[in-house]
This record gives C-alpha cells, structure tokens and sequence, in this order.
C-alpha cells in the first residue's frame, strides 16, 4: 500500500455536472445559493465550467446528505471523490488539487453513463464501489418517493411526532404511517450511515 501524502488531507470532493443542460435552463445558480451557509464545507461549492460545479467536504455523513438532496431533484451527475487533496488548501475550490479531485472528475464521468446518476471513485477502490452501490440503492429510493410521502416525512424528520404530522397534514396516524413506509424512511435511515462509513473507509 502506498504511504499516504504528507502534505494532503483527506476530506471528498464533489463535482456535479447537470444533465440535459443543452435543453433546459441552467440550474447551477440556484443550487450554489441553496448550499452556501447551509452545508459545512471545508472549499464552497463553486461554478467550476459550464453547467458543473464541485466542492469539498470533511465529513461523510454531510456528503450523503448532500448527494441525496441533488438526486431529489433529478437534475445532476454526481460524482464524489474520497481521499486525499493537496495542502494548504487554497482559498477557491477551483485552485485544488490532489487525488480525491481526480477521483471525483473520474466519478462523475462515470455517473453520466449510470442509472442513478452517482458514482463514486477513492484510495480504496473496492470500498469505494461498495459506497456506490449502497448511494446507487438510495438514489432509487428518493426518486421513486412520491410528494405525499416527502410531506410526512419532512414533518417527521424536522421533529414532529407521527400524531403531530398527521394533524398538521389533516390525515390519520395511520395514514402518515403508510406514506412513511411507501417511501421506505426507514429503509433509508438504515442506509445513510451505511453510506457514510463506507466513503470513510473509500478515502482509505
């Protein structure tokens, strides 16, 4: 095994190309304004050319998070690169360099030409395929979600008891039940640390 870079630390890099931008509006703008201050980052996200934009994250529970709200929206290639990046980091993420930003423009590529539109490439290569695949399932989960289901569990998420969503929904109990197993919550609860110790484990 290789000795790991003296000079580099060891956070993800994402780099998100927008699909079909030839044929709709460009969207870039609008989710760099959604994800400034919003999102812990160690470099912003920034317009990197075009319709791509690419950041850099220390902590891979916040990338999960962030791949999942993009995969929401059906709009992006992601790919996430982990492990190590050349230090001092530079004041713009555009400037940054090492072997997670090229992992991270392999895995986008990548990304392009698969089903859920995630791909991800790292130090340690079989973890990181078994991060893909756990982020491919989830990306099959929250695009099949319907907007009923989003609605319960946003409440729920956001703190409401299932009664107190119920109420706040004017349904039954019982209904936001069903619209939170529908959308398979749980299932997705499972699989986001999951998800996040295995793009630890990618950055090798």
């Amino acid at each position: 095994m290789p000795e790991r870079c003296q000079t580099c630390a060891v956070p993800f890099v994402l780099t998100v190309d927008q699909r079909a931008s030839r044929r709709s509006p460009d969207r870039v703008a609008d989710v760099l304004r959604r994800l400034e201050g919003t999102v812990p980052t160690l470099l912003g996200f920034e317009r990197t050319a075009g319709d791509e934009f690419q950041g850099v994250l220390a902590e891979p529970d916040v990338v999960v998070e962030v791949v999942l709200g993009l995969l929401r929206e059906g709009a992006w290639s992601i790919g996430v690169g982990a492990g190590p990046v050349q230090t001092p980091l530079p004041p713009s993420t555009r400037a940054g360099s090492g072997p997670a930003f090229l992992s991270a423009r392999r895995a986008v590529d990548a990304a392009k030409q698969r089903p859920a539109r995630v791909a991800v490439r790292g130090a340690a290569p079989a973890d990181a395929g078994d991060a893909q695949a756990v982020l491919s399932a989830l990306a099959v989960v929250v695009e099949r979600r319907s907007e009923q289901a989003w609605e319960a569990i946003g409440l729920v998420e956001a703190g409401r008891t299932q009664a107190e969503a119920a109420a706040e929904l004017g349904i039954s109990r019982q209904a936001v039940g069903q619209r939170l197993a529908a959308g398979l919550w749980e299932l997705e609860r499972d699989l986001r640390p999951t998800a996040a110790r295995l793009l630890e484990r990618a950055a090798g």
